[in-house]
């Protein structure tokens, strides 16, 4: 099934099992931007455990960009603000990905998507990729037969709460969490 990534200048492709290690990096890279002193080299266990076919990984790349050919008359071309243009096929790397999985509703007990991962480098926020992201997999989860799709955002990441808000994303419970041991 292949849904429409309505964003101009990037594309989508389904991850594979061969992409373990890209996610654990950008998982970790996620983390690293809100906790920069803690280790979180213990990532790679939760990918090894919970990334399988039933948890779906999408990446997005940002389309190949196009260069000028060394066609005769090029200069003049450059000149006139005339360029011919043909596509630079070199690998890329993604420059975001959207890692889903699935819950069960504890009130009403059906399941539905969870979103484990967002993520968009920083070179590349506020041009509405992770909108796109989000209209993509709450489509993706639509024709799966879902009713609701969850997610969990760090209080502290604003920039995320924004946008899920502005997307109609509602709290509906609080994880809370009590340390157990004071730091040292």
């Amino acid at each position: 099934m292949t849904f429409d990534f309505s964003q101009p200048g990037y594309s989508i492709r389904r991850g594979s099992s061969v992409d373990k290690a890209l996610l654990v990096k950008f998982i970790q890279r996620t983390y690293q931007e809100l906790f920069p002193d803690q280790d979180f080299s213990h990532l790679a266990r939760t990918v090894e455990q919970y990334f399988s076919t039933d948890t779906p990984l999408w990446w997005v790349y940002e389309e190949a960009r196009e260069q000028e050919t060394g066609s005769k008359g090029a200069e003049e071309q450059r000149s006139r603000g005339e360029f011919t243009r043909s596509p630079v096929k070199s690998p890329q790397s993604p420059i975001a990905c959207v890692w889903v999985g699935n819950a069960i509703d504890q009130v009403t007990g059906n399941r539905h998507a969870h979103i484990f991962l967002l993520y968009v480098v920083p070179s590349h926020r506020r041009r509405g990729i992770g909108k796109a992201l989000m209209q993509y997999i709450e489509t993706w989860a639509k024709q799966r037969g879902d009713r609701q799709l969850g997610l969990q955002v760090f209080a502290s990441n604003t920039p995320a709460l924004n946008l899920y808000q502005q997307l109609g994303y509602q709290t509906q419970s609080l994880w809370m969490i009590k340390s157990l041991h004071p730091e040292k």
